[in-house]
Formats: structure tokens, C-alpha cells, sequence
């Protein structure tokens, strides 16, 4: 297997990662907004959203700057 299938397919499973990161962001933000709608606010609920939040940081800057590493090292049109 060449360097670039073992590039792509690690691309592909950032992006399927990332995905993944951000239904289980959305769906802390709604269990967040259902707590403060109840009045039963507790601080890990507020906190629950932060881990996939900064999951989804990571895997968003990298998937960002994807295309520009490949065009600086010369691999993208």
C-alpha cells in the first residue's frame, strides 16, 4: 500500500470522526438547552458538550488545513 492510500484513508476516517463529534456536540446542546428549560441546571450537563467540542476543535483545524499543507507540500494542484 502506497504513502498516499495510507494518507487518504487516514483522511477519511477524520472526516468520518468529525461527523460523528459533531451529532454528539448537537446532542449535548440540546440535553444542555432541555436542562435550562427544566430549571435543573447542574454543571456537568453544562460541561458535557465541552469534550466533543474540543474534538471536534482538533479534527476541524486539522481537516482545515489539510488542503493547505498538501498545496505547500506540493501534492495538490
Amino acid at each position: 500500500m502506497s504513502g498516499a492510500a495510507v494518507s487518504l484513508n487516514w483522511n477519511a476516517w477524520i472526516r468520518r470522526i468529525h461527523r460523528w463529534l459533531s451529532i454528539a456536540f448537537t446532542l449535548a446542546v440540546i440535553v444542555n438547552l432541555v436542562a435550562l428549560a427544566r430549571q435543573a441546571q447542574a454543571v456537568w450537563i453544562g460541561l458535557m458538550a465541552l469534550l466533543p467540542l474540543v474534538l471536534l476543535l482538533a479534527s476541524g483545524l486539522y481537516l482545515f488545513a489539510l488542503p493547505y499543507v498538501t498545496k505547500w507540500r506540493g501534492g495538490g494542484a
